[in-house]
């Protein structure tokens, strides 16, 4: 492999590092959505929630002085109280708040987000065998573990946002407002360098093809 090559490569290895610090974050933490009550009276007390892929906490924040109806925001103080969804851990209570989470669309984004931390596993031990074992092929796989990773945690994505709007539509929560907060962004930003740099490391990890016409294939460069 050419030095020009090489060091495209490196570049592209690097912004998938970033996309699995940045993916490996949104999966293990809870502020994928926030969520707010309205508030009938300004002195009440509301409890807003924040939550992600395996656990939701609830914030009791006391408004007072506020013109908006919604509770907020939630870096507010108040006491803070945090459980795993009940399917994820039977045996803990979580009656500490009135919430009928979407059973079915957090146990698929769960469970599709798991299957990216695996292809990204799979695509890094690849790149390490690449690089100790001197098989450059290896590379090719690795990217497509990585671009597959990307697309897992984009379908993760768009199951948790449709969860959320039926959480928003549903008669059964006091939700009434929402919005994305820092995981979901980490989420985003992990799917997009993960199957743009799976790409691009694939792209570069293919063998040059003739640049003429009276070149053929043999005259590549060898592979290690």
């Amino acid at each position: 492999m050419s030095q020009t090559r090489t060091l495209k490569v490196r570049l592209t290895l690097f912004c998938i590092l970033v996309g699995i610090v940045l993916a490996t974050v949104a999966v293990v933490t809870d502020h994928w959505a926030v969520l707010s009550p309205q508030v009938e009276h300004h002195s009440a007390v509301c409890e807003a929630a924040h939550f992600g892929l395996w656990r939701i906490c609830t914030k009791s924040i006391i408004v007072s002085g506020s013109k908006d109806k919604s509770c907020g925001p939630i870096t507010l103080p108040g006491e803070k109280n945090c459980s795993y969804f009940r399917h994820f851990n039977p045996g803990e209570s979580s009656e500490i708040f009135e919430f009928t989470t979407q059973k079915e669309y957090s146990i698929s984004a769960a469970a599709i987000a798991i299957f990216s931390l695996v292809f990204i596993i799979m695509g890094t031990i690849c790149v390490l065998l690449s690089f100790t074992k001197k098989r450059d092929y290896l590379l090719r796989p690795a990217s497509m573990f990585y671009a597959f990773a990307g697309l897992c945690i984009f379908v993760s994505v768009e199951v948790l946002r449709q969860s959320v709007k039926r959480m928003i539509d549903s008669e059964d929560t006091v939700w009434i407002e929402y919005y994305y907060s820092w995981s979901f962004a980490c989420a985003c930003s992990a799917f997009v360098l993960l199957f743009l740099g799976g790409l691009a490391l694939l792209l570069f990890s293919l063998p040059r093809m003739p640049q003429n016409p009276w070149e053929s294939c043999m005259d590549s460069e060898p592979e290690h």
